[in-house]
C-alpha cells in the first residue's frame, strides 16, 4: 500500500517541503530501499527506523519497503527524516490510517528505543509548514518552544513513536506558546555602557555607529578598553523587532546553536571569533554549507579583536558581505545566500608592541615595523569601515574614579530617535540606516551647506581620500546631523565625521 508523510529540509536558512512516499509491497522478500538523493545519515535511517518500530511494539513489514524522498533532485541531509519515514511505514502497512498524515508536517530523529531526539532547523520548518497550509507540526519535544514562535500553526511535541501515533489518531496535546513581546521590548543585559570609565569621545563614536549602522575600527594600546566598548555596542542598539528576531533565530536554528531552552533570540547578537578562524568559519561555507560568524551576527555586532592577527585572506573575504549585507555561497548543486547585515567592529594596537603614542610606555618598534603592521589591513577593507577612532590609555584619575557614564538605556533612546528619522527618510526602500545608502541616495540625502562643502574638499586634498571614503564621510555626517535633529548637514557634522578617519591620516 502507498502512503505519504510530509516532512521538511533546510536549504540555506529557509526550508522546503519533502514528500516521504512509502510503498509497502504485498509480497516479496523483506528489503528496505531508500531513494531520493539521500546522504549517508539519511541512508542509515533504514536500520534505525526498523529497530525503533520494533522497540515501540509496532510491526516492521517483512515485505519490500520503498521510500522515496521528493523532490529527488535536491540532496537530503541529516537524521530529521527518521520519524516521518517511521509513520509513513506504519500508514503504508495499515497500522494507522494514511489520510491522517495529510494535515501534519513531521520531523525528528529516532533512537533505537523509539524515542524522538531534537533536530536543527525547526524554526524554518515551522514557517514552511504554515506557508504550505499544514494544520500542525509534529516534532521532538525539545524543539517545541522554538517552533511555537510561529503563530497560526499547532505544535505537537512528542517523545516517542507511540506519542506520534497518538497525535495522528487525534489524542495529542498542542504546545502553548509563551508571550515574547515584553522580552523584545526591553531585553535584559548583564553589561551596560555606564560601566565604561572615561573615553567619552569613543563612546560618542559608538553612539554614531549605532545610530547609522556604521562599521568601526578602534586603535589603542592594550588595556585601553577597546573590547569593553565593543561588547557594549549591542546594548545601545534599538531592540529587535519581531521580524528581525525571527531572522536571527532562523540562523541559530539551522546551525544548531539555539538550544532547547530558548525559543527566540531576543537580544542583538554579539559575535567575537578568535583570530585563528578560517574564511569558511567567518563568512560561511564548508562541505555542508552553514552560516558563518558574520551571518550569526546578523542584526547585531561582529567584533574582531586584534584585527591584524587575522589572516589577510580571511579579512579580504569580508569585503563583499560588509558592502552588500549578505553572503552568497556558490556550489555546483546550488547557490545559497545568508543574511549578514551587522555592525562590524575591529580592534587593533597602533603598532606591534602596542605602545606607539602611549604617554606611559615607550614604543620599541621601528618605523618599517609600524608600517608593515598597519598594512595588514588593506585599503579596500578600511574603505568599508566608516569610523576609525583612537582609544588612548586611561589616565590614573579616570581609572580610579567610579564609572559615571550614561546608562545604555539613555544612549539607546537617542539612537532610536535617530533611527526613526532614517526610517521615515527611507520609507518604501529596502534599507533603513544611513550606512546602507547607495550613491544615488547619498547624493539625495547628504546635501552639504556651502561652508561644509569647502571643508570636505580641503580634507580630501589633504588626506588623499578615495571616492568610497568620501561617501563614508557624507553618510557619517548625515548620521551625526540626525542625532542632533538637524536637517541640513553643516560644518560641525562634517568636521566630526572627518575626525573619525584617523587611519587615513596615518597611511
Amino acid at each position: 500500500m502507498l502512503a505519504t508523510a510530509y516532512s521538511s529540509a533546510v536549504l540555506g536558512v529557509d526550508a522546503y517541503l519533502v514528500d516521504v512516499e512509502v510503498d509497502v509491497a504485498r509480497g516479496g522478500f523483506g528489503k528496505f530501499v531508500l531513494v531520493g538523493l539521500p546522504d549517508a545519515a539519511v541512508k542509515e535511517s533504514a536500520e534505525r527506523v526498523a529497530v525503533a518500530l520494533r522497540s515501540q511494539g509496532f510491526r516492521m513489514p517483512g515485505t519490500r519497503v520503498l521510500v522515496n524522498l521528493a523532490p529527488a533532485d535536491i540532496r537530503k541531509e541529516g537524521p530529521a527524516f527518521d520519524l516521518p519515514i517511521a509513520v509513513g511505514i506504519l500508514a503504508g502497512s495499515g497500522q494507522i490510517r494514511p489520510e491522517t498524515l495529510k494535515e501534519f508536517l513531521v520531523t525528528g530523529e529516532l533512537s533505537l528505543e523509539g524515542t524522538v531526539r531534537p533536530v536543527s532547523g525547526v524554526l524554518p520548518m515551522a514557517l514552511a509548514a504554515r506557508k504550505a497550509g499544514k494544520r500542525g507540526l509534529l516534532l521532538p519535544a525539545d524543539n517545541a518552544r522554538e517552533a511555537a514562535v510561529v503563530r497560526g500553526l499547532e505544535v505537537y511535541p512528542v517523545a516517542s513513536i507511540r506519542d506520534a501515533v497518538q497525535v495522528l489518531k487525534g489524542s495529542g496535546e498542542t504546545y502553548t506558546p509563551e508571550d515574547l513581546a515584553a522580552s523584545l521590548t526591553d531585553p535584559p543585559w548583564e553589561i551596560d555602557f555606564s560601566d565604561v570609565r572615561g573615553q567619552e569621545h569613543v563612546k560618542r563614536a559608538m553612539e554614531v555607529a549605532a545610530a547609522g549602522g556604521h562599521n568601526v575600527i578602534m586603535i589603542g594600546p592594550p588595556g585601553s578598553g577597546k573590547t569593553m566598548l565593543a561588547r557594549r555596542l549591542a546594548t545601545i542598539l534599538p531592540p529587535l523587532t519581531f521580524d528581525e528576531a525571527l531572522e536571527v533565530t532562523k540562523l541559530y536554528s539551522v546551525t544548531g546553536q539555539l538550544g532547547k531552552d530558548r525559543s527566540l533570540i531576543t537580544q542583538r547578537p554579539f559575535r567575537s571569533p578568535h583570530h585563528t578562524v578560517s574564511d569558511a568559519g567567518l563568512i560561511g561555507g564548508g562541505t555542508v554549507p552553514k552560516p558563518g560568524e558574520i551571518s550569526l551576527a546578523h542584526n547585531g555586532v561582529l567584533f574582531l579583536d586584534e584585527l591584524p592577527e587575522f589572516r589577510r585572506d580571511v579579512l579580504e573575504v569580508m569585503r563583499q558581505p560588509l558592502e552588500e549585507g549578505q553572503v552568497t555561497i556558490a556550489r555546483a548543486a546550488a547557490s545559497l545566500t545568508y543574511p549578514a547585515r551587522c555592525i562590524f567592529v575591529g580592534a587593533m594596537n597602533p603598532c606591534p608592541c602596542g605602545h606607539l603614542g602611549d604617554a606611559v610606555r615607550a614604543c620599541t618598534c621601528a618605523d618599517i615595523q609600524v608600517k608593515r603592521y598597519l598594512s595588514r589591513i588593506s585599503g579596500p577593507l578600511l574603505d568599508r569601515i566608516d569610523i576609525h577612532i583612537e582609544v588612548p590609555r586611561l589616565k590614573q584619575d579616570e581609572l580610579l574614579a567610579p564609572p559615571r557614564g550614561e546608562p545604555s538605556k539613555a544612549v539607546r533612546q537617542r539612537v532610536q530617535e535617530a533611527r526613526d528619522i532614517q526610517q521615515r527618510r527611507f520609507e518604501g526602500s529596502p534599507i533603513f540606516v544611513n550606512a546602507a545608502m547607495n550613491s544615488r541616495q547619498t547624493r539625495a540625502f547628504c546635501k552639504l551647506e556651502p561652508p561644509a562643502q569647502e571643508l570636505l574638499k580641503a580634507a580630501i586634498n589633504r588626506l588623499g581620500l578615495s571616492a568610497r571614503a568620501y561617501d563614508r564621510i557624507l553618510k557619517l555626517a548625515r548620521t551625526i546631523a540626525d542625532l542632533a535633529g538637524a536637517d541640513p548637514v553643516d560644518v560641525p557634522h562634517v568636521a566630526e565625521a572627518i575626525q573619525y578617519r584617523s587611519l587615513d591620516r596615518q597611511l
